[in-house]
């Protein structure tokens, strides 16, 4: 009989009171609709009881297995960490505060159960204070003017895969400075999305602090886009153009410009060969540094290890 077992990676950090309840709610939603399942729950380093009441529940409960990482990474690492402990023929890493709903993962295990390898679970709105609507908003709308990944409108940072999916994670893809849903995204799987709505937590204190969330952003903007790289690139060849059109413009304002006319730089001793000479070694600077940028870009998608094709298993009959 095929594994049908579902893989939630219950993420944690600080989660002692909400830990307890989330297993229990991710249990009842799950055995209601006869959906086989295990729990990872993954502490990102927390320094409270977290862990030992994860313990505890790995104890009580056959399916829960508790795992702590050496100290705070950010949750997309503890997802990748996840990944690599799950064993179930799909998996989706979950929030302790339910922010997305825990029924959405029954609507994207019978999707999976289709045939769908890569699901994603977007925003279609969230009860959040106008300003953290408008930075989601205002990233997201960058995001996908700049890279090479498309993102829904408020963004998606979840996700819902197949085996075959987890393995490429697993073994292909280094997680250093990129996030999963980027990596994911990346693989070129035809993903199905399904929307959902977020409320926001009772009164809590987002555990995200700013300083999380631009490095968050870096990463999300430097694993996705070569925007920095091909702007380098392009201004080292406009600069070059232009600093070709100067030369000359004064080569000749030199040789044939008068005395009268507003270019003449014949009055000007040594004006010439100095625009000249800065012009040009300007515009060698940045189209030296364009090409470079060309290489460190190479480097740059070398040294993280991407698959250069994916391959689809075929599916047996």
């Amino acid at each position: 009989m095929m594994d049908k077992t579902l893989s939630i990676i219950l993420l944690s950090y600080y989660s002692k009171t909400k830990l307890n309840v989330a297993v229990e709610r991710l249990s009842e939603v799950l055995s209601q609709n006869e959906i086989p399942f295990e729990i990872i729950i993954m502490d990102d380093g927390s320094r409270d009881e977290s862990y030992a009441i994860a313990c505890a529940l790995e104890e009580k409960y056959s399916y829960v297995k508790a795992y702590q990482l050496s100290r705070n990474y950010t949750s997309h690492y503890s997802v990748f960490a996840g990944l690599t402990l799950c064993s179930g023929a799909c998996a989706a890493p979950v929030a302790d505060d339910e922010q997305q709903p825990y029924e959405t993962l029954v609507e994207m295990y019978r999707l999976w159960e289709k045939g769908n390898k890569v699901i994603i679970p977007f925003r279609n709105g969230r009860d959040d204070p106008y300003f953290s609507r408008m930075m989601s908003l205002g990233f997201y709308t960058v995001m996908n003017r700049l890279s090479d990944i498309k993102f829904p409108k408020y963004g998606a940072d979840t996700f819902f895969i197949d085996r075959e999916v987890i393995d490429i994670l697993n073994e292909r893809i280094h997680p250093i400075r990129t996030t999963t849903i980027t990596e994911i995204l990346r693989l070129g799987f035809s993903a199905v999305f399904v929307p959902y709505f977020r409320p926001l937590g009772v009164n809590e204190k987002s555990r995200w602090t700013l300083k999380k969330k631009i490095n968050l952003a870096k990463d999300f903007f430097f694993s996705s886009s070569m925007f920095p790289i091909a702007l380098i690139t392009r201004l080292g060849m406009f600069f070059s153009a232009f600093s070709i059109a100067l030369i000359l413009f004064y080569f000749f304002g030199r040789l044939f410009g008068s005395d009268t006319e507003f270019w003449s730089l014949k009055k000007v001793p040594g004006w010439t060969s100095t625009v000249i000479i800065i012009s040009f070694f300007s515009g060698l600077i940045l189209f030296s540094l364009g090409i470079i940028a060309e290489y460190i870009w190479r480097i740059f998608e070398e040294v993280k290890g991407r698959p250069g094709f994916i391959i689809r298993k075929k599916e047996k009959k």
